[in-house]
């Protein structure tokens, strides 16, 4: 009997389209203990470095739910040659293919 896979359900924590993610494009976003328990919970949308990392805890440790609220379509899609490289396979690969990242100018 084989472990399950780290990135079983991984799909079902994707929104289903770009359009979903109605997340803030400025200022400052303080995210939610269960998304930032450890080190600065508030990030400046403005600092590229910031938000990938704000993008990547979301993306990893987050729900639908939170992608909806916490992600923005046009900075995820521009981010994305950047992000996608702090990301695991399984992540990345699931983004990929659920919201066709990468295949937009």
């Amino acid at each position: 009997m084989a472990l399950p896979s780290r990135s079983d359900g991984l799909l079902a924590q994707i929104p289903d389209s770009l359009t979903d993610l109605r997340g803030p494009v400025d200022g400052k976003v303080a995210l939610p203990p269960h998304l930032s328990w450890s080190g600065p919970r508030e990030y400046d949308l403005a600092d590229l470095r910031l938000r990938l990392s704000m993008y990547r805890m979301v993306i990893t440790g987050g729900g639908r739910v939170d992608a909806e609220r916490y992600l923005n379509a046009r900075h995820l899609t521009a981010d994305w040659p950047l992000l996608r490289k702090g990301l695991g396979p399984g992540h990345r690969r699931a983004w990929e293919h659920k919201l066709a990242l990468g295949m937009h100018p």
